[in-house]
């Protein structure tokens, strides 16, 4: 477990040293200024030297066998990128009785339109895709990376159960769905290049599936 503090202003510091007296194989970094999480992201993925890497933001909750679970999946079916079902909580860790549910399968394309993988449900096999950074941006960097992965012709793969607990946090950046929207517009534009119709087109679809995953 690689972890990257990044300016954390609570006890988390405090926390994670007497963790690291029980448990060898935590790996512990912080950084001197703020710099998002993207950069604190891709700070553990240059630390990162195992066959597989999963993300998980410290307000996010994994179920205890996601890990096992998903590294058989991925063995048995030989494929490289898999996400998966994820749960809704509030603030304090309740149930929103709201589950994100997913394709059995999603590639390039269909990413552009439907951005529904879930950071905290994302496992990758590094040794067969290679190398993986987030461009550093505010946010949406997670959303960047993956189309990335499937422009070079991978596919990404739904595992059909729910293995991870999403938190919503009232102010967080992902909390303001307008500036979300916003940074999907100008990835499709900056980084994916697409011509204005096309971005357009992948953006109406985007705000439809997005409003459907809320309902």
């Amino acid at each position: 477990m690689i972890i990257v503090d990044d300016c954390s202003t609570d006890n988390s510091q405090e926390i994670i040293q007497e963790m690291m007296k029980i448990e060898p194989r935590i790996r512990f970094v912080s950084t001197e200024v703020n710099s998002g999480a993207a950069r604190a992201r891709n700070i553990a993925l240059g630390m990162a030297k195992g066959k597989y890497v999963a993300f998980l933001d410290s307000d996010d909750l994994w179920m205890p066998d996601k890990l096992e679970k998903q590294v058989s999946y991925m063995q048995e079916h030989d494929v490289a990128f898999t996400f998966t079902k994820y749960m809704v909580i509030d603030q304090n860790g309740h149930d929103k009785h709201k589950v994100i549910n997913i394709p059995s399968k999603i590639d390039y394309k269909g990413l552009l339109k439907n951005t529904i993988i879930g950071c905290l449900t994302v496992m990758l096999d590094i040794e067969k895709i290679g190398p993986v950074r987030m461009p550093e941006i505010r946010t949406r960097q997670d959303f960047a990376l993956w189309l990335s992965i499937l422009k070079k012709g991978y596919v990404a793969y739904g595992i059909p159960e729910v293995l991870a607990k999403y938190r919503v946090v009232k102010g967080s950046i992902s909390s303001n769905k307008l500036k979300v929207a916003k940074r999907n517009w100008e990835i499709y534009r900056r980084i994916e290049n697409l011509s204005f119709f096309y971005a357009a087109w992948c953006f109406l679809n985007y705000v439809f599936h997005a409003v459907k995953k809320r309902i």
